[in-house]
């Protein structure tokens, strides 16, 4: 697997969020100000035990402490070891390789208004994006979905003044007086007001309401953030094709049962993968979108027309165009 620029960071301080949920402050070693980056980033930690995972950044930049980043981490049931990883093996003061962070998710300057869903750990990408509407005086709304106050992540975050006029909360079990009403996915979706934009993060079933719900909403005002590809997705197989390589002159067979990826590495072609299903934007490149068959997570519908994920996007007829 190819990696990109990694940084070193010190685990500055862990703080329990929820039962389930742990914040990590990530800072330079030295002191030393961490790249800059945009509110719907994410980085790859790289953990004890050889694991690789994408964290959303869950602060706003103007909001970062002396540019130190904060990651949301939710102890998952069925761990295949990366978040078993951060909860019982990683410490304040350990050093942690990390990725620069990039941003597949990012703000819609275009947009008039913006509408930010944020389903439970799915919270982290939409509070920096609140914060940084906030300060920017911008248009939005954070519509905030949670098992109950006590599994409510960065609630000292939401609490904030400039957040306040902003948000709606949704507690499935209630609390919170007023707060709590109960957000009806339909009915706030039914119509879009021109010029809004959507954003979406969250688990699985929470995702697909939102996808249900939104059905009408042109493809470019819907923009999801995905913490696995969808159950029913296909990442890997299909039908046989070759890759045109526009700048080297040459072509690349991909097999049934081979990701395009997977091919150029074979003839010695670096193509930088992380997550390798559609969701983190690390392998994309220009290439002749109308011909791929695309099955990420990452890209809108105008990016797809010159843009291809090549850990899972295939081609549509033989051959696919790269500029590569």
């Amino acid at each position: 697997m190819s990696l990109e620029r990694t940084l070193t960071v010190r685990v500055e301080r862990i703080s329990r969020q929820t039962p389930e949920i742990l914040a990590f402050e990530l800072a330079h070693p030295w002191g030393r100000p961490l790249p800059a980056y945009e509110a719907g980033a994410h980085i790859d930690v790289h953990m004890p035990g050889g694991f690789s995972r994408q964290y959303s950044l869950a602060r706003a930049p103007a909001a970062s402490n002396a540019g130190t980043y904060v990651i949301g981490v939710k102890r998952e049931a069925g761990s295949r070891g990366g978040s078993a990883s951060m909860h019982e093996r990683v410490r304040e003061g350990d050093l942690l390789p990390i990725s620069a962070p990039r941003n597949t998710f990012p703000l819609r300057e275009e947009a008039t208004h913006h509408l930010l869903l944020a389903g439970g750990i799915g919270m982290t990408p939409l509070l920096a994006m609140a914060q940084a509407l906030a300060a920017r005086g911008a248009a939005f709304t954070l519509c905030v979905f949670a098992r109950s106050e006590e599994h409510l992540a960065f609630a000292d975050a939401l609490r904030d003044p400039a957040l306040a006029p902003h948000l709606r909360l949704h507690l499935d079990q209630g609390g919170l007086g007023d707060a709590s009403q109960r957000i009806d996915l339909r009915a706030l979706l039914a119509e879009r007001a021109p010029g809004t934009h959507l954003y979406v993060c969250g688990p699985g079933g929470f995702m697909q309401a939102v996808r249900d719900a939104s059905t009408h909403w042109p493809e470019d005002a819907l923009h999801a953030e995905y913490f696995a590809a969808p159950t029913d997705a296909n990442t890997t197989t299909g039908l046989p094709f070759t890759l045109k390589l526009a700048q080297r002159g040459i072509t690349v067979p991909v097999a049934a049962d081979q990701t395009a990826v997977d091919a150029l590495h074979e003839v010695g072609i670096d193509i930088p993968v992380s997550c390798q299903q559609g969701l983190c934007g690390t392998c994309v490149v220009e290439g002749d979108g109308e011909g791929a068959e695309h099955r990420d997570f990452c890209l809108t519908g105008s990016e797809r027309r010159h843009k291809v994920a090549l850990c899972c996007s295939r081609a549509k007829g033989l051959e696919l165009v790269l500029q590569l």
